[in-house]
């Protein structure tokens, strides 16, 4: 009756948690719900008597899959949008060839589920425990979608340095070339740090200068946008204006940089 119980309310979650990753906009909602798709696999295995299972579902896919995703994150970016420029020629006739050999791949598996003969973990664990079976058929009958497996990993590593992968149409600068212009700029010393007051000490607000001025360079551009976008502006006025001031002036990077 619990096994029954868990199992249809897992099952609730994982489908729930399945679908907010495919429709969800947001790459990192998505990478949190597939860890608890994962986690709840995990309680499956523990609920059937397979605590190896449960163990290599958690260390290996809930631990280290999920950090391989947010590392994909990190390199592509959160706030990143969806280019719609083909970069790579040929890629959207093999991604599609790609999906229908998946969709039969689903199409098999369910059938196969459906229509073979329940084997049962008695039988599957007859050679001598679940670990040695699960090496046996792991390296014996299942090698090649084992090694499939491990080739889509790698592929969604190198999908991820793709996609990060940025054209420079100017050669780069050598940390001799940028030290060079550093001392010859207007800032040959590092920039001020965030300010300190007598009631917050926080990166998102600008230093003062010695005569009480604001350093509008002190400000953090991506947390000036960010505050500037959702309204989390301080109430001194001065303050105020230096944030929006950094954030007008990365806006106007950005789109010389876009154009």
């Amino acid at each position: 009756m619990g096994e029954t119980i868990t199992f249809w309310v897992l099952a609730v979650v994982s489908v729930g948690a399945a679908l907010g990753m495919v429709f969800n906009r947001k790459a990192v909602y998505s990478a949190l719900m597939l860890g608890t798709v994962m986690l709840c696999l995990a309680v499956l295995y523990a609920v059937q008597d397979a605590p190896f299972l449960a163990a290599v579902q958690i260390i290996v896919y809930t631990g280290a899959i999920m950090m391989l995703f947010l590392f994909v994150l990190m390199l592509v970016g959160v706030d990143s949008s969806d280019s719609f420029v083909e970069t790579l020629k040929g890629q959207r006739f093999w991604a599609i060839i790609a999906g229908l050999g998946f969709l039969a791949l689903v199409v098999a598996a369910v059938g196969n589920a459906i229509f073979a003969p329940e084997v049962g973990l008695t039988a599957a664990t007859q050679q001598g425990g679940y670990i040695r079976s699960i090496a046996l058929q792991l390296f014996t009958k299942y090698v090649f979608a084992f090694e499939i497996t491990s080739a889509l990993l790698i592929t969604a590593a190198l999908g991820a340095m793709v996609l990060a992968h940025r054209e420079t149409f100017t050669e780069k600068l050598t940390q001799k070339d940028l030290s060079r212009a550093r001392f010859l700029g207007d800032h040959p010393s590092p920039l001020p740090g965030p300010g300190t007051y007598a009631r917050n000490n926080a990166i998102d607000m600008p230093a003062l200068l010695p005569d009480g001025s604001v350093a509008e360079s002190s400000v953090n551009r991506y947390i000036a946008r960010y505050d500037v976008e959702h309204g989390h502006l301080p109430d001194d006025p001065k303050l105020a204006e230096a944030i929006r001031q950094t954030a007008e002036d990365d806006a106007e990077e950005n789109n010389e940089v876009t154009k």
